[in-house]
């Protein structure tokens, strides 16, 4: 063998053992590079959230089983005054919108032809009489006979009858306030001719005011004589008030039509702060609970024909089934599922999943 191809072997040799050793390291290296790249968990997976909720701990509290209606306020007496008789309209004495007492002459129309009737029939009064006694003075006597006597007497009880006859037609022309009130706006002006059917002015007595309202029939035995109602109202600041009133009369019969019992209650309105038309929202109390526990109407959840609320215990929610009892416009009443000291979860009830983990922001 020739002293260049021992060389070349050589060489030969050296090359396949540094291939040997150099090829796993090169392989390994562009096979780390063709992988994918792992894709790291994510830190705010479903599973790893913890939901900021309120809470509140059950304790026994007072539920009050009302029935909610509208109703409105009308005046305790109210009428539109017209004049008996007809007449052309000679005074009005009244002012628009002020308070007028019973009695009280509001307005007036002529009456001189009666006055005149009245003057004539006053002038024969004094002469009657004493007819009448000097007949009965004769008749003690035997002078005069019984039919005579008696002649007289009917001529004198026949002229008083005219004379009264004449001041009822008076009182007629004459407009006078039926009872205590407010007098309203008024329809004539002086001069006017007046008949029954014209309205002059409306007087109004809201003090006391009634409040007028009707109820289910199903409520109709929560609703009787003396039962005590609350009824609300904006006051002139636009803030909703509370006044409480009695029930002093109820229908005897349920709206056929509406299906629905009618009431009305009375309220002081001593200052005559209210007046009537006004539109209002009722509250009937039916039962008064003590020592219930009760949950806010927005824990619960209804599933299945099932009423569910979420606890808290330890970090994480829990849902119990309750047995549920009278509704309020805020709470619902738990017979059975709670107890004193449980904490349930009020906000955020819609995205809780059983042993979903939460942290309370407030707890009532």
């Amino acid at each position: 063998m020739t002293k260049r191809v021992k060389w070349g072997v050589t060489a030969l040799i050296v090359l396949l053992i540094i291939g040997i050793i150099v090829y796993p390291k090169l392989k390994s290296t562009f096979t780390a590079s063709d992988r994918p790249a792992p894709v790291a968990a994510s830190a705010g997976s479903p599973r790893n959230q913890i939901l900021a909720i309120n809470a509140e701990v059950m304790k026994y509290q007072t539920m009050n089983d009302k029935t909610i209606t509208t109703g409105s306020t009308i005046p305790d007496e109210e009428v539109d005054l017209s004049f008996e008789s007809s007449g052309k309209i000679v005074a009005i004495y009244f002012v628009e919108g002020t308070h007028v007492k019973e009695g009280d002459l509001l307005a007036k129309i002529n009456d001189k032809p009666l006055q005149a009737q009245l003057k004539k029939l006053e002038a024969q009064v004094p002469l009657a009489r004493d007819r009448v006694y000097r007949q009965h003075t004769l008749l003690e006597k035997d002078a005069v006979s019984q039919e005579a006597y008696e002649q007289v007497t009917t001529e004198y009880e026949k002229l008083m009858a005219d004379l009264d006859l004449v001041k009822a037609n008076i009182a007629q022309t004459e407009l006078r306030a039926p009872f205590d009130g407010i007098i309203g706006l008024r329809s004539v002006s002086e001069g006017a001719y007046a008949t029954p059917s014209t309205m002059v002015v409306k007087l109004t007595k809201i003090s006391p005011l009634k409040i007028e309202f009707s109820v289910p029939e199903k409520y109709q035995t929560d609703v009787k004589n003396g039962t005590s109602i609350i009824f609300r109202l904006n006051d002139a600041t636009g803030m909703l008030q509370d006044h409480t009133a009695t029930v002093y009369a109820v229908e005897s019969k349920i709206d056929p039509v509406t299906r629905t019992l009618k009431a009305r209650a009375l309220y002081a309105n001593s200052n005559e702060s209210i007046q009537p038309g006004r539109y209002l929202s009722i509250e009937i109390s039916k039962q008064k609970i003590e020592n219930a526990l009760a949950v806010p109407s927005e824990a619960i959840i209804p599933e299945m024909g099932k009423n569910i609320v979420y606890l808290y215990k330890n970090g994480e929610a829990r849902p119990v089934e309750i047995i549920s009892g009278i509704r309020t416009e805020s709470h619902v009443q738990v017979l059975e599922g709670l107890s004193v000291g449980d904490t349930i979860i009020t906000t955020g009830v819609m995205q809780l999943r059983a042993g979903m983990k939460v942290s309370i922001d407030n707890l009532y």
